[in-house]
Parts: structure tokens; sequence; C-alpha cells
């Protein structure tokens, strides 16, 4: 009730504030009137009384007259005025004083120019590098071409280089434009090598923001390391060369000087964790700004050091017990010896593929996070019982699973490889497989319990089982068109990430059977 009365109160006080102004403003109004009224008595009089005075004024108000005829006659046949109704304000619908045009057709939207315009559904990103003249205008050039076949420019990195520049676009182009037309478009401006590929969605992060995640990541774990070069570079094939055997002996391999080396579509790093890191691609050539952001990664893995994250995952079996999941690394070393000593002779051939008395020399390549990712399992004492690998074979990943007899056929290795699976798809990984033999129904049990699907290749007793986890599309295509490197093949044949164990026999290695 208090609220009414004080809101009455208010609008009544507002109401005498509002009638005050109001017999001000007629005053003033009516103060004004009369001295109109007096001056013009006044000028009258004084041309009266003069010489002609009532022909002046006749023909005053006749050139008035007139001039008024002719200003009406020039508006409504020069008509530039603005529109009724037009008050300054921005056009948008319901302001232009005219009906907005709706839309005409599914899919597509007519603007005020009256072109169809089509809609994000319509559209198609394009990832491009091209080589310009380091001059004045030949950037304006580039963009002006790419405006006028109505492609947006979304991002744009440079490159410089000694005799020019590289531009790294990302584009939004009409979804029927060709990339062979963008290419032409670019070259007829100026653009040289000019290399294209389809882009997604994850590439409109900008670069700051994507480099500082790539960062994080391998901040948290140094298995990140080569998959961040690979995310940070695009298309490249990544080799982790270790600087000695399975066995410990040092190889005659010359690791990269601590600056590293650029040649061309070749770079070589030293790997923090001993030997060297080399990334390639088919065609493209690496750019020093390239180089420089790729050695800043390595020498911040080099400066943190080993680590693992320690995050875990408590799982209960069927029969009660409970066992822990977490990462392994070299740390492990003794438990994961510990586990090969209780497991049988079969069990190990069945995972090695060979005696199971060489299966410790593996186990320092195995637990590196520079080849893949380990996952064990403990139990509720602290024994490890399970290991499961994750180890990097370009677009494939290869999974492996050793489980100790006590502890088989209990759903154990079914867990290790759902997770392991799940660490294959955050890296990006296209599949996963297993290489082992006919006889080993549980291993083959586990891949079927993915429910992917599955491709079964066998030969000379060896089993190679591959679950895909992501069918391939036509954006994962992508090659250099244009300028001198016209003849080069539309899509590369580098691979996502490739690791490859620098033995001189590779099938020497667990994990590493030639696939069929």
């Amino acid at each position: 009730m208090t609220r009414k009365i004080d809101n009455a109160r208010a609008r009544s006080a507002k109401q005498a504030r509002h009638t005050h102004h109001h017999w001000r403003r007629d005053l003033v109004e009516l103060a004004a009137l009369f001295t109109a009224v007096a001056v013009a008595d006044t000028i009258a009089k004084t041309i009266v009384n003069g010489p002609d005075g009532p022909v002046l004024l006749v023909a005053s108000a006749v050139a008035l007259l007139a001039t008024a005829g002719f200003h009406t006659w020039w508006s409504r046949h020069h008509g530039h005025a603005p529109p009724p109704g037009d008050t300054g304000a921005p056009r948008t619908a319901g302001t232009t004083g005219r009906e907005e045009p709706q839309a005409s057709a599914i899919g597509t939207t007519t603007a005020v120019t009256g072109r169809p315009q089509p809609e994000l559904s319509d559209k198609a990103l394009w990832r491009m590098r091209t080589t310009v003249r380091d001059e004045p205008g030949s950037l304006a050039a580039l963009c002006a071409a790419l405006a006028s076949i109505e492609v947006d420019i979304l991002s744009l990195q440079t490159h410089p280089l000694a005799d020019g520049t590289v531009d790294e676009f990302l584009l939004r182009a009409p979804a029927d434009r060709p990339a062979a037309e963008l290419t032409a478009t670019v070259s007829r401006a100026g653009g040289t090598g000019t290399w294209i590929e389809r882009a997604d969605a994850h590439d409109l992060v900008d670069a700051p923001t994507r480099v500082l995640a790539l960062a994080t990541r391998t901040a948290l774990d140094a298995a990140e390391l080569p998959l961040a070069l690979r995310q940070l570079l695009g298309r490249c094939s990544i080799r982790s060369l270790p600087g000695q055997s399975p066995t410990g002996a040092r190889t005659n391999r010359e690791s990269a000087p601590v600056e590293g080396v650029l040649e061309g579509t070749l770079m070589r790093l030293r790997d923090p964790a001993g030997g060297t890191l080399t990334v390639e691609r088919a065609h493209l050539p690496f750019t020093p700004t390239e180089f420089a952001r790729a050695r800043a990664l390595v020498e911040l893995d080099a400066r943190l050091g080993p680590r693992i994250p320690r995050s875990q995952d408590v799982l209960t079996l069927p029969e009660g017990n409970s066992i822990t999941v977490q990462r392994a690394g070299t740390d492990d070393l003794d438990a994961a010896r510990a586990l090969h000593q209780r497991c049988s002779k079969r069990t190990l051939s069945l995972r090695y593929h060979g005696p199971g008395g060489d299966a410790d020399r593996y186990l320092n390549h195995l637990l590196s996070p520079r080849f893949g990712r380990t996952l064990a399992a403990r139990t509720a004492s602290g024994r490890m019982v399970a290991l499961g690998h994750l180890l990097w074979d370009g677009d494939e990943t290869e999974v492996a699973l050793l489980v100790e007899d006590d502890w088989q056929r209990r759903g154990i290795g079914r867990e290790l490889l759902g997770k392991l699976v799940a660490l294959a798809l955050e890296t990006g990984s296209t599949s996963v497989y297993a290489v082992t033999q006919a006889q080993n129904t549980a291993m083959v049990a586990s891949m079927r319990a993915l429910e992917l699907p599955l491709d079964y290749q066998v030969e000379e007793g060896t089993l190679v089982i591959t679950a895909r986890l992501a069918p391939v599309t036509d954006a994962d295509a992508g090659g250099i068109v244009g300028g001198t490197d016209a003849a080069a093949p539309a899509a590369t044949e580098a691979v996502a990430v490739t690791r490859q164990s620098g033995y001189e026999d590779a099938r020497s290695l667990p994990g590493s059977a030639p696939r069929r």
C-alpha cells in the first residue's frame, strides 16, 4: 500500500513539473510572436513611407511566391530527398519503409541486392598456402582475387622468407567451388607453389589458442610431444629414432645438434628423451617460422623432463575384486619385469611372437612415452597384473595386451583394450590393429567386444585384426597445386604420425610386426 501511494505521489509531481514547463514554453512563444509583429510593423511602415513603398512590398511577395513554386517543381522532378519515414537510423527490417525480402527457397536467402546468398551449409572450409612477392600490394591483390569468386578469408598467417612471404589462409568458399578454381585464381593474382586441402571446424580455432593448448598438453604428458608436433605442423611424417637399441647398446646414428636442422621438407630435432626426432612431409617445405615453433615445443618438453599423468581408474571385476588402471612409464620397469617372470612361456610367446626369454629387452622401448602409451593394471596391494600398449604407427595405431596367467579370463584385457582405443581416438587415429596368433582366442574376443568394423588378415600363422575408428573422408585429401608444383600429386602420401623404431631389424620388436 505504501509503495502505491509513493508511486502516485511521484506521478503527481511529474505531472506538476510537466505543467510548469508547458506554461513557460507558451510564454516564450507568445513573447517571440509579439517581437516578430513589432519588427514586421516597423519594417512595413518604413517601406510604405518611402518612395514606391507599396510597389516594393508587392514585388517582394511575388518573388517569394515564385521561389516557393520553383522549389516545389524541382523537388517533384528531381527527387533526391530521403523517402518518407526515413529517420537517418541504420536500415534494418522494419525501418526501411519497405518489406524485406523473405527466404525464396529452402537453403538460400535473398539479400537486399536481390542475389541469392548461400547459407553456411552450402559453404566449404579450405586451408591454403601460397607464396607471394614481398612487396606492397601483393597480399591485397590476392585478397581481392579471392573476394571476386565469393571466397571469405577467415584467418591468415604469414611466414616471412628471404625472397618472399608464405601466406597461409583458412578460407570459406561456396561448396560447389572446386579446389582447382581456387588455386587458378590465386595463381593469376601472383601466388606460386599453392597448396590446398579441405579443413574442418577444428581449424577455426585461432593460432595462439591452438599453440597454447598444444603446449599445455605437452606439459602434462611427455607422450604428447610427437602428437603435438603433428597438430602444429599439419600433414607430416614424424619418426623417433632412439639413441640406443632395445638391448641398451649405443647405435652409430648421429644425433641432431641442439639447435636442430632445417633442410627444406625435412626437420631434425634433438629428442629430449634421447635420439632424434625427424619431421618430414612430401612436398611442402617447412618455413623458418614453423621450425622455430617446433623447436620451442621441443625445448619446453626438455625443460619439464620425464612426466606421466598419474590419474587412475578403479575397476571392479565380476568376482568383486578391484583393480586400478593408470599410465605406466620407464619408472615401472622393475614391476613390468616381475610381471614377465610370473607369466608362462606360452603367454609371453603369444604376446611377443617369439621366445619368451627375450621379452625383458623390449620393455625399455615399450614403456617409453616416445613410442606410445602404456596402461598398467594393479591389484589393491600394488602388484602389476597386466599391461596394455598403444604404439604409434601412422594413421593406424597398434594395440597389444599382456595379462598374467592367474588373472586371465576376468575381463581385464577387455577393459584395458577399451581404454587404449579411447586414447587412440583422442590422438586422432583412424584405426587400431592387433598383431597376434590365430590360437590367441582371448585377444580375438577382446577385439570383437569393441563392436567396431573389423578386418582380418591371416598369413603364415600371424593374424592381424584391424578395427576402423572413423571413416575416411574427402577432407583428408590435400596436395600442392599450381605454379611449378602442378605436377605433384593432389594427395600427399604422408600419414599423421609414423613411429619407426630405427632398429635394423624392425621385426625383432614386439608390436612392430609387418602389416599384411
